[in-house]
């Protein structure tokens, strides 16, 4: 209960008024083209019909229809305040899944992430996405909550680092990354942008150091940091001498974090990752050249997807498709299904779909009365986004192949249910708001 039915003046409203049902659409739509997509990926080689229960067309279709129920009981069924209450519960418990599995999953391509019950398989990293949003918007909507204050930023910095650090120690590097995304959340909600500042720089000093030598990441690290101090004096008062000396600290921080990160590139890269991954980010910026090896799926996949032309070639018509020379064509490269059989038409349809999903979030997010519907939207954007640019450009070759889903297309019923769940949890939210107005 919200308290709104005392409100003079407010009345209540049913479900068919309440429900964002363009979002409901959207989100089936785009679970119908991976069903569709994921069949023609695997339709030479696997089933009958689409409807072969034996194959992953026909077990996707399985993991459709419980999605479709939960998304049913979440709607209809389960009061959406309860997520706010059991936030720090669920989250520890997926927390704990994720540091057992390391220690009881089977080794699977490099990495100890899925727990295996009978035939079926689970992965607690796609869960975390939920309970870490949860818990997050839980903890920042809190009267009194503020970025500013150091305590509560290391409450915060500890939600998302744990699961994420948890995440890495499975090998899991894909999913870490989506915790990155969460950054754009607490922008939003008041982080100052020079921490922003420091993350874009610690990328580009990553990638410089890798491409270059180490010294010429600290030569382009002190003319960006010296820019932005004398554009500070530029701009500030002369009487704001607190800002500047702020400014200078700042500058100075940067500077440090930028030279000692520049000199543990070396050790993250050799050390912290695994061989498969270093290979697949120098083939990537260009280093090496491995058309055989780790480079094979990018440049299978970008063939697939430039052969498509403007309409494609047609459903099941593919080539590279039927043909099998993209490897995990139905998970982690469901998109250059869509780029060679409907072309760039039907890539760029895909996309919009996914542009409409995450500003109809931000839209909704954005006219909610209350900080937690509010944050835990953003956090369901942020993941959809870092999702869709990773997966995206990792199929046309501007990422490297880490293994991350496409939401909502790619084959996998953990994958499926997280954002399926993920989704409705906001849908309800934002209904129960809408209810008494």
């Amino acid at each position: 209960m919200t308290g709104r039915e005392n409100i003079p003046g407010s009345f209540s409203r049913g479900l068919g008024k309440t429900v964002d049902w363009r979002l409901v659409a959207c989100y089936l739509v785009l679970v119908l083209i991976g069903w569709v997509n994921i069949y023609a990926s695997i339709h030479s080689t696997e089933p009958a019909s689409i409807f072969d229960w034996s194959a992953r067309s026909g077990k996707q279709f399985i993991w459709m229809m419980t999605a479709f129920v939960l998304d049913i009981l979440i709607l209809f069924a389960i009061n959406p305040r309860l997520w706010e209450v059991v936030s720090p519960y669920t989250y520890v418990f997926v927390l704990f899944l994720l540091v057992l599995v390391i220690f009881v999953s089977k080794d699977v391509k490099g990495s100890h992430s899925w727990f295996e019950l009978g035939p079926v398989k689970f992965q607690p990293a796609e869960i975390s996405k939920i309970t870490t949003s949860l818990l997050l918007a839980m903890v920042m909507s809190k009267p009194g909550f503020r970025l500013t204050n150091r305590r509560h930023m290391l409450v915060v910095a500890l939600i998302i680092g744990l699961p994420m650090l948890a995440i890495l120690g499975e090998s899991e590097t894909g999913s870490a990354l989506v915790y990155v995304g969460f950054v754009f959340v607490l922008y939003r909600e008041g982080l100052s942008g020079w921490w922003l500042f420091l993350l874009g720089m610690a990328i580009l000093l990553f990638i410089l150091t890798l491409v270059t030598h180490w010294w010429v990441s600290v030569a382009v690290l002190s003319v960006v940091c010296a820019a932005y101090y004398f554009r500070v004096l530029r701009n500030s008062r002369r009487e704001a001498i607190n800002y500047r000396r702020l400014a200078l600290r700042r500058t100075l921080l940067a500077f440090a974090a930028g030279v000692l990160m520049s000199l543990a590139t070396g050790f993250i890269f050799e050390n912290v990752l695994q061989d498969h991954q270093r290979m697949r980010i120098e083939v990537l910026l260009g280093l090496k050249e491995d058309p055989a090896g780790v480079g094979y799926n990018v440049r299978q996949s970008m063939i697939a997807i430039g052969s498509g032309g403007l309409f494609g070639k047609g459903f099941l018509q593919g080539t590279q498709t039927t043909y099998g020379f993209v490897p995990e064509q139905s998970t982690d490269f469901i998109f250059c299904t869509v780029g060679e059989e409907w072309g760039f038409f039907g890539c760029l349809v895909v996309i919009l779909l996914y542009v409409f999903l995450i500003w109809r979030i931000i839209s909704d997010a954005d006219r909610s009365r209350e900080a937690f519907t509010r944050i835990y939207g953003y956090c369901l954007a942020a993941c959809l986004f870092m999702h869709l640019f990773i997966n995206i450009g990792m199929t046309i070759g501007l990422m490297p192949v880490i293994g991350i889903p496409l939401p909502l297309l790619s084959y996998g019923g953990s994958s499926l249910w997280a954002f399926s769940v993920m989704i409705f949890i906001f849908i309800a939210l934002d209904s129960q708001e809408k209810k008494y107005f």
